[in-house]
Formats: C-alpha cells, structure tokens, sequence
C-alpha cells in the first residue's frame, strides 16, 4: 500500500496533498485506508512505525537511553507483536525530562527552531508539560482530523461553532485545524469563565445558526440551560452533529441521550489525550458505535494496567499510545491511565478499526473504592442521567466515619420534581439505582436545579474527605 489519492505514503513521514478533498457524498476520506483487511493495514503500520522508531533512536537521547536500558533498539521490531518488548512511558518520566532539560525536554527530535507551536498542560496537576509542534507536523495533524470530522458527518458546508478553550488546551485548535482543513466554516467562539460570554456564544448561537458544536459535554449541557433561562428551546440552534472531548460523557449512554434529546443532533464522542493531541484519533463516525482506533495514524493497544501486555480483544485495558507521523516530539508507548474495553467487531460504517465501544469510560486514578467496591464517576453519572427528575448536575463526596466508608451523592432535582413527596421517590429511586449499579449504597441529597456549579471545560464532580480523617485520626 504505497499510495493512494490524496497522499503518498511511499515516503516518511506522509506526504499529503493539500488540495485533496473526497466527494461530499462520500462515506470516507481515505476509503483505501480505512476499510481496507486490517492485514493488509498492519503492513504499512508496521513499516510507518519502524522509521518513527529510527527517528526517534537517532535523534533522541530521552529514547535511546530508555531502550537501552531496556535491551531493545528499532531493530527489534519485526513485527507489530513485537512494539510491546519496548518499554512504556509514564507522563512522570516527561515532566522529569522537561525538568532536567527545559523546556522540551531531551525527546524533542527537532531543533528548537523548527517548533511551530508550543502548547502543553495546565500544571492543575503537578508540572507543567510543554508540547513542542513542529510545522510539518501541524500540517499534518489538519489531515488527521479532517479524517476524523469527515467519519462523524461533517462536510465543507458545516457551520462549526468550536466552544472550548483557546489556550494551552489542544483540543480546540485540532477541532479547528481539521474542520478548516476538510473545508467546513469555523466559528471559533472559545469559552472561558468571564460573565456572560455563555450567555454571549448563545446569542451568536442563534444569530449564525451553526450546524456543528464542538466541546465538552458538561458545557453543552451548561450551554443549553442558558439558552433555556434565555427562553431558547437549544433544538433551534439547529446542530446536526455535536462532537466532543476532554472528558468522559459524549461515551456515557444516558449523557449521549441526553444531548441528542437536547439539541436534535448526533453526539459523537472523541478523546484521547494531551501529549497525543491534537492527533485525536481515538472517534467514533457517524453510526456511533464506540470510538474507532484509526490505528494508521495514532497505533493503539489496550494494554492490562500492570503488566502492560496487550490484552485480548473484548477485554478491558488502558490504551497505550504511539505516533507513527510526528516528527518534533514524538509518543512512543505512552500509557493514558484511562480505561477502555476495545473490541474488532464490525461497523456498520464499514472502516475495519478497531473500535472501544463504550469510549474511555474512566480514569485508572479517578476510580475510587468504597467499602471494597471500585466506584467510577462516569458510573454515577449513568445512573442520574437516565433517571426522570435528575436536574442535570450532582457531586460525590467520599468520606470516612470511624471506619466505615461512606458515600454521598448531592444531585440536583429538576423543577418538575420541586414537591416533597416527588423530592422523597426521586431520592429513594435514585438510592436503589445507585446501589444497583455500584454494588454498595449512597446516601442522596437533594438540592434545587441549578445550586451546584456549572463548568466551562472539564467537570470535577468527586470529592474524597477520607484522606482528611486519616489525618485527623493519626494526630489524636
């Protein structure tokens, strides 16, 4: 597979024809590509990811130093089976090269010169890590995405109104980058936290009526009280097709629900995360069936969260991530800590992925465990979501008394449930719900739609006070 049209994959990395464009009636953007044997696809992803190997050993000390370690050189790889002898790598072990050899880090394999871009984490966490684009590599990530839009249904005569923000956050300039490049309009609105800029994109909204919403869940959801209070039933914004990362929810079945029931359109559910993006090649299409693994771009295993092998088809893993077109500050085997159950069953789409049909349903550290029990969020949110009178946001807070475990789930109770005895049904349904699917049970309360607060980008929704009794207990 040495071409096709549009792009020449003879050379490394891919070279791209910028002026290519599929027909708008057209299923894919590569149809050659994606629909192809995954045989015949494990062939070119075998020799992609051979020179992206070469160039990292020959042109970083941070790879070469950790594969030797590892008695493993790009010799190694005879075959894709073989990718899993090469160690992984940890977000830790970045930040610590980004610390000893500032700012990129000693896995830059470009000079300084050629970085086009420079983004990276927040820092909310611990350091911050500095993303370092190189401009082919930019170009480049225009094309994954266009892909990726392409198979969730936009086409050059979408609107896309892009509410997420515009900072160090890649997210929003992949959106961007790849809705400009399959010839859609963008309007790149933001979000942010300043007063009245929601209330501002819904106006905008109204006024231009785009066809496609980019974000993340929680701020659609937050985005459609507003129009609400505004008198703006969102199904007039008139979306076809809302596309999303940065959290879990597009994924969630009663958050995708809920959504579409919203606004009329489709959800699609995309993510990966930040040292991949804006690569975000992890996307369902526009059948949504889980996210498809465009495993030519961006190879992916769902690995066992211990070992890191890769695990079975049909089994649950974190997905462990490698580039195989990125030349400044390429991923080799970086673990994601998330969670995900991968299959290689069919789609009606026809592209020959595999796919994670439940998306990435959670975080290995955002699970938590209560009285022996592994809770996750995205769980909860499940649960409240397909439960008629939920007002549409809710917390959880963990905490310890003496030494029992206890968990608290505050949601919030829609207008229509504002009555007592309709509060005291929604909170004993709400408890053998939860109770049914957690395997332990919540304590429920109930306070007014509207009393907890809205996020413009990611919602942190758990709160664990345990770590607060062990201190209290330790000093008594």
């Amino acid at each position: 597979m040495k071409t096709t049209v549009g792009v020449d994959l003879s050379v490394w990395p891919p070279r791209y024809d910028p002026a290519y464009r599929p027909d708008p009636a057209s299923e894919y953007w590569f149809a050659e590509l994606e629909c192809v044997d995954p045989r015949a696809r494990d062939v070119l992803i075998l020799a992609k990811l051979r020179r992206q190997l070469e160039w990292a050993w020959t042109r970083s000390a941070f790879y070469r130093r950790k594969w030797e370690a590892a008695g493993v050189s790009p010799a190694t790889l005879q075959s894709l089976g073989d990718l899993a002898k090469f160690p992984v790598v940890q977000k830790a072990e970045l930040r610590a090269a980004q610390a000893a050899a500032p700012p990129f880090g000693d896995y830059l394999c470009v000079e300084p010169g050629e970085v086009a871009r420079i983004h990276g984490t927040s820092g909310t966490t611990g350091r911050p890590t500095v993303f370092g684009v190189g401009r082919d590599d930019w170009e480049r990530i225009g094309e994954a995405h266009a892909r990726i839009l392409w198979g969730a249904g936009i086409r050059p005569d979408d609107r896309v109104l892009i509410c997420s923000f515009f900072s160090l956050y890649m997210g929003s300039w992949g959106a961007l980058k790849g809705a400009e490049r399959l010839g859609a309009t963008v309007f790149p609105f933001g979000a942010g936290s300043a007063a009245g800029q929601t209330l501002m994109a819904v106006q905008w909204a109204r006024e231009l009526r785009p066809t496609a919403f980019y974000g993340t869940p929680s701020y659609a959801l937050h985005f459609a009280e507003t129009a609400r209070r505004e008198g703006i039933d969102p199904k007039e914004f008139g979306f076809r097709t809302l596309f999303f990362s940065g959290e879990p929810g597009a994924g969630i079945p009663a958050t995708k629900r809920r959504i579409e029931e919203t606004f009329g359109g489709r959800c699609v559910d995309m993510g990966s995360m930040a040292e991949m993006s804006p690569w975000m090649t992890n996307a369902e299409c526009r059948h949504r069936t889980g996210m498809h693994l465009w495993q030519d771009l961006v190879y992916t295993q769902v690995c066992d969260p211990e070992s890191f092998a890769p695990v079975e088809f049909g089994r649950e893993g974190t997905p462990v991530y490698t580039h195989l077109e990125r030349t400044s500050q390429p991923m080799i085997r970086l673990v994601s800590g998330d969670l995900a159950r991968w299959t290689d069953a069919p789609c009606p789409c026809g592209r020959t992925y595999p796919r994670l049909p439940d998306g990435l349903y959670g975080r290995i550290d955002d699970m938590f465990i209560v009285r022996g029990e592994n809770i996750y969020p995205s769980a909860i949110e499940d649960t409240l979501r397909a439960i008629e009178g939920f007002g549409g946001e809710f917390r959880v807070i963990v905490s310890r008394r003496e030494a029992m475990d206890e968990l608290l789930v505050r949601a919030e109770y829609a207008a229509s449930h504002a009555e007592p005895g309709a509060q005291a049904k929604l909170r004993a349904t709400m408890a053998a719900r939860l109770r049914a699917r957690l395997g332990v049970g919540a304590l429920v309360e109930l306070v007014p739609e509207g009393a907890l607060p809205r996020s413009e980008f990611k919602a942190r929704r758990v709160i664990d006070d345990r770590d607060l009794y062990r201190e209290r207990t330790s000093n008594v």
